[in-house]
């Protein structure tokens, strides 16, 4: 429960906020992007319902670079991916708040188009990482990084973790934790 005004905390809490909201990054001005230092690592993703794998990996793209520019993909966006009805599940502010909140992420903006690629070629990073799922041949944007000299990573992904299998799992009554006693 949030702090009354002036009660011990509050304070606190309206600086966390306004560090949070700092790091959402309007993508219709890009005039921010010279804020961030370089090297300057993209990724991209829905990034719908944060776990384990979705940590792990932004902290490994982190490591690439000066600094870290995660892209979600819209409401709309992620949508039209096919993930299943009722996709995403949290909306685009929500989920921006979430990836913001995250002290490997440098920054967070967001695309409505169905590929980042535009995103990509105006904020030219110099690191691209996608997780290793995707083919590098498929990774939208390599041609764009490479070419400026910048370089494309497929990261490895952690196995037995996707927000697909976690509803799938929520949906069928699964137990979902994978800790050890």
């Amino acid at each position: 429960m949030p702090s009354a005004p002036g009660a011990p905390g509050a304070q606190a809490e309206v600086v966390v906020q306004a560090q949070l909201e700092a790091k959402i990054r309007d993508p219709r001005s890009l005039e921010w992007l010279a804020e961030l230092a370089r090297p300057l690592v993209f990724t991209n993703g829905v990034f719908d319902i944060l776990h384990r794998g979705h940590v792990t990996y932004l902290a490994q793209a982190r490591a690439m670079g000066a600094s870290l520019l995660v892209a979600l993909n819209g409401d709309a966006s992620a949508a039209r991916l096919g993930k299943g009805a009722g996709r995403p599940l949290n909306p685009l502010a929500d989920r921006l708040a979430v990836i913001a909140a995250l002290a490997a992420v440098s920054a967070v903006t967001w695309f409505e188009e169905d590929t980042p690629e535009a995103l990509i070629a105006a904020c030219r990073p110099d690191v691209l990482v996608k997780g290793g799922d995707w083919p590098g041949d498929q990774i939208v944007g390599r041609e764009e990084v490479e070419a400026a000299g910048g370089r494309v990573v497929s990261a490895p992904v952690v196995p037995g973790y996707s927000t697909s299998e976690i509803l799938k799992k929520i949906r069928e009554g699964a137990p979902a934790s994978r800790a050890k006693s």
